[in-house]
């Protein structure tokens, strides 16, 4: 079942949310219990078949939580050693068995068959969050052991799914609040508003955005220059918006509840170097890496050398979680680099005292940092290896520059310089050119121009205010935009959500479902 789809907005939600607050007058716990029950009807109707190793995995780590919670010394040490890796081993059967059986394959000339592992939705988010509690259980941060709210924290539908990745203490004292299980009319109208926001994010730019990309990642001929920024640029931002809105979605449901989940993104393409970048990416995740990989690591504690070793094996692993494959592993291995080369850089301008806070220096740090954020989303998104290495050239003028005929004309007279420059010029693209850097140049000005989720609601949801950590946004005043429970806002969130319900058709899947 699809946040995007008829059947969980015009069903399941109005349902549960009705079942929720009908037994909240009666019993939290029913509330919850329902909640609960409802959530793992939700995953169910993806997989009904992987519902039990769903609740084997939530039992086994409650239980083991419980032990580290209330054990003393080294015992606590080798209960959260043992059930650390025993939810690694679980996702390494079924996210990497066939990606280790073909490098086995491939380096020792074996022929061991695949096993064709199929991957349950959701268990990377929801195996990390159990890690979480684990090593928050073993420092002493969890408090709080109700099974109940514990196979609520995990299930809870509008993360289930696809994240936020979630830390144990956000969470657990909301399932104990009484206003959380009050209808109140402020949450229904924030949540809906939120929710048609993501809504509009996915349906109306990500989904038109995909067809495009798609069709430019799944050629194999040669492609030239501006085809391939084209083709680069509606993917980028079709990954934004689509799981951006995936984020402000799951947001929006939780609120309706009274349960407030934390920002996942802020942003991100306004970062004005890949630091910033990373404080507002998949922000959750990005706080996972840090706090329970980089960190034990060493972090920067132990001298440059070893934090730039720490950033680059926290980023190749940031880059396996998402996928199995040497594009990822490139990719993560590329975003290791560049934080590598940002620290240093940082260093260097912190000693030279350059001008960094310049609106000219932003800007063209804001557009280096985008650029390098495409250039390595080409080997997320590629096929296979060879693939990307193609695009990444035709990204570099080796396929030429092709125009359709009706804007080539004007450019005749440049072909002696393009000639000299060693760009080949030709007529080419035609409708399928126009179609995709028109919808790139649309989404382009909804990310860089207008105010994002946040800056819309900040009056009215102070939990999704601007994160402390990113840096600030560029020194330019966004369009004046703000939520207000109003009949102006009632009537753009109805027309949103109008348009939304036309254009759904046949609803298409979130891209990070996958991971």
């Amino acid at each position: 079942m699809l946040f995007n789809s008829f059947s969980f907005i015009l069903l399941f939600l109005p349902i549960t949310a009705l079942g929720y607050f009908t037994l909240a007058r009666r019993s939290q716990t029913m509330a919850a219990a329902w909640l609960a029950s409802a959530s793992l009807f939700f995953y169910g109707w993806w997989s009904v078949e992987y519902i039990p190793l769903l609740l084997a995995s939530i039992g086994f780590n409650y239980m083991v939580g419980r032990r580290i919670g209330h054990g003393l010394g080294t015992a606590k040490t080798r209960w959260l050693a043992l059930a650390v890796a025993a939810n690694l081993l679980l996702l390494a059967y079924f996210k990497y068995a066939d990606f280790f059986i073909s490098g086995v394959n491939a380096v020792g000339g074996t022929h061991w068959p695949l096993w064709h592992v199929v991957l349950p939705i959701g268990i990377s988010f929801y195996t990390f969050t159990q890690i979480a509690f684990l090593v928050d259980t073993y420092q002493g941060k969890v408090q709080e052991y109700r099974f109940l709210h514990y196979l609520l924290f995990i299930t809870y539908f509008p993360h289930l799914i696809a994240g936020p990745v979630l830390h144990h203490a956000e969470m657990m004292p909301q399932f104990e609040r009484r206003d959380s299980y009050r209808l109140s009319a402020a949450n229904v109208a924030i949540g809906l508003s939120i929710f048609a926001i993501g809504l509009a994010k996915k349906v109306l730019i990500a989904d038109n955005l995909s067809p495009h990309a798609n069709f430019f990642f799944n050629q194999s001929d040669p492609q030239g220059l501006l085809v391939a920024w084209g083709g680069v640029l509606a993917y980028a931002f079709q990954l934004y918006f689509d799981f951006s809105g995936y984020s402000d979605m799951a947001i929006g449901i939780s609120r309706i509840f009274g349960i407030r989940l934390p920002l996942n993104f802020d942003s991100p393409y306004k970062s004005v170097n890949i630091i910033d970048f990373w404080r507002r990416w998949h922000m959750t995740l990005s706080r996972f890496l840090r706090d329970y990989l980089y960190i034990p690591l060493g972090g920067g504690r132990r001298g440059p050398v070893r934090r730039y070793l720490n950033l680059m094996l926290t980023m190749l692993l940031g880059g396996l979680w998402h996928g199995a494959g040497w594009n990822f592993a490139v990719w993560g291995l590329l975003h290791g680099g560049y934080l590598m080369v940002n620290h240093a850089w940082a260093a260097l301008a912190a000693r030279w005292r350059l001008p960094t806070a310049s609106l000219p220096w932003r800007l063209a740090s804001m557009a280096l940092t985008f650029a390098a954020v495409c250039y390595a989303w080409v080997f997320f998104r590629a096929t296979d290896f060879s693939r990307a290495v193609t695009i990444v050239g035709a990204l570099c003028g080796h396929g030429g520059v092709a125009l359709p005929e009706s804007l080539a004309a004007p450019l005749h007279a440049l072909r002696p310089l393009m000639d000299r420059l060693g760009v080949s010029f030709y007529v080419g693209g035609g409708t399928r050119f126009v179609q995709t850097w028109s919808w790139v140049l649309v989404a382009a000005a909804i990310c860089f121009l207008l105010p994002n989720t946040q800056q819309i609601m900040r009056r009215y949801e102070p939990a999704l205010d601007h994160h402390p950590a990113a840096g600030g946004y560029p020194a330019w005043p966004a369009l004046p935009l703000a939520w207000l429970p109003n009949r102006r806002w009632a009537l753009v969130v109805s027309v949103l959500m109008l348009a939304c319900l036309l254009a759904l058709g046949r609803p298409a899947e979130f891209l990070y479902f996958q991971f």
